[in-house]
């Protein structure tokens, strides 16, 4: 993959992941989640939790739509077209 492309995926990821945090917290407290029915996080543990499950989900996401995108051809040094 390239680095351009990971650029492409991460960033808007981690700017959706931000936005996704701050909403789902602003009307979710942390400590209400219980987990299994026995496994209470602090509130630091739910929001590093919920940052980094909403960042790998919108990564996805990103990483799917740039997967479908139209590609331009390429081409090499001597303008002929890569296969």
């Amino acid at each position: 993959m390239k680095w351009r492309s990971l650029m492409w995926i991460m960033w808007p990821s981690f700017l959706a992941a931000a936005l996704m945090t701050f909403f789902v917290f602003a009307l979710i407290d942390p400590l209400d989640i219980v987990i299994f029915g026995h496994i209470q996080l602090t509130r630091m543990q739910a929001y590093t939790v919920g940052f980094f499950f909403f960042w790998l989900m919108a990564a996805i996401s990103s990483t799917l739509t740039l997967n479908i995108a139209p590609r331009e051809p390429e081409y090499d040094e001597f303008g002929e077209p890569l296969k």
